[in-house]
């Protein structure tokens, strides 16, 4: 039994709330865990909100929501399989929307430019650039990837320098925080190809209308997909991403490694970022710990992924953007967290705590 706390407030003065840093490079989650603990407020009364602190301050060595500087990173890529007819958009809509990014325009840079989130946007192998290209990243393994429904998406040793890029890219990462989004017109269908050979779910619990295929443009994508899953058997993480693509969620998965094992918390996004982290998670399992997965996508597949892996998102306000645009609404959310570390404790505050029954 846990007697009622009283409640004795000593002064004004004691009671202030004073933010700062702890050196939580050098404590475990338990100590983590205790600290809030400690805080004045009924234990675990903020619910995942406190898990979700202390994941962070572990992973970024800081309890200071200040200190938790964030970026957005967008990978673009196109996908030879679009020739099936398997998006409801044509190809050159990826450059076109890298264009946009790159000009500010888009749903990600709104929503970024609202929290003061740093944009940066590479292309990982576009098959029209952008005639603009100022600020553009060049990590380009080739003017999109082959159709896998027919033959590989890429060579075994592309798969392998797409992870390698983007690992090197996100050790590089100077924010504490990373976010990544892509844009590649067929992406879903990569995605879903990528999660069936990483997890055995079936092509029909995967498959979505993806940028908004109509039945008729649904079953066709369904179709394409059983035949280019069919093309090959079990395979493993990094033939799977060699056979089934892309090019973006390949660099996609690199990064997610790297910040995952360099002290950045790692922000997943939706589908396609969530079959990215599956692959990381493949390859490298110690990735994860550093995972926060933001929200579930309204895309069909999203929800039996994220079943498979065991992840929670955070919310779920049926987005199917894409972009970063869920992940980066988790980066306030991650701040709030860590802003309990603020809060001050029984003894700072005056306040008795819960005490067993005798």
């Amino acid at each position: 039994m846990i007697v009622k706390r009283s409640v004795r407030m000593r002064s004004s003065r004691r009671s202030k709330v004073i933010l700062h840093s702890l050196d939580a490079q050098s404590m475990t989650r338990a100590d983590l865990q205790r600290l809030i603990d400690d805080k004045t407020k009924p234990i675990g009364s903020m619910g995942r909100l406190e898990s979700l602190a202390v994941q962070a301050a572990a992973i970024i060595g800081d309890t200071n929501p200040k200190n938790a500087s964030a970026s957005l990173t967008i990978f673009a890529a196109d996908h030879g399989i679009a020739a099936q007819g398997v998006s409801a958009f044509p190809q050159e809509v990826t450059g076109q929307m890298v264009a946009n990014f790159l000009a500010s325009g888009a749903a990600a840079n709104a929503i970024a430019a609202q929290f003061g989130i740093p944009v940066t946007v590479v292309d990982c192998g576009m098959m029209h650039l952008p005639a603009r290209r100022d600020g553009l990243v060049d990590m380009s393994l080739g003017r999109g990837t082959a159709d896998s429904s027919s033959e590989p998406a890429m060579p075994k040793d592309v798969a392998n320098k797409a992870i390698a890029q983007g690992r090197h890219f996100a050790v590089g990462i100077e924010s504490k925080i990373a976010c990544f989004g892509e844009m590649g017109i067929a992406n879903t269908s990569a995605a879903a190809l990528l999660a069936h050979k990483l997890s055995s779910i079936s092509i029909a619990e995967l498959v979505g209308r993806g940028t908004g295929l109509d039945d008729a443009g649904l079953s066709n994508k369904r179709e394409i997909l059983e035949r280019a899953a069919a093309r090959t058997g079990e395979l493993a993480p990094t033939e799977a991403l060699a056979e089934v693509g892309g090019f973006e969620i390949g660099t996609m998965a690199g990064a997610m490694i790297g910040a995952g094992t360099s002290d950045k918390l790692v922000v997943v996004d939706g589908f396609i970022a969530t079959a990215a982290a599956a692959l990381a998670r493949a390859i490298e399992p110690d990735c994860e710990k550093a995972f926060v997965y933001a929200h579930r996508s309204a895309e069909q597949g999203h929800r039996a992924l994220l079943d498979w892996l065991e992840a929670e998102p955070l919310f779920d306000l049926e987005m199917r953007l894409g972009e970063g645009t869920g992940a980066l609404l988790a980066v306030p959310m991650i701040r709030a967290a860590l802003s309990l570390f603020g809060m001050a404790s029984f003894s700072q505050a005056g306040v008795s705590g819960a005490t067993p029954a005798s």
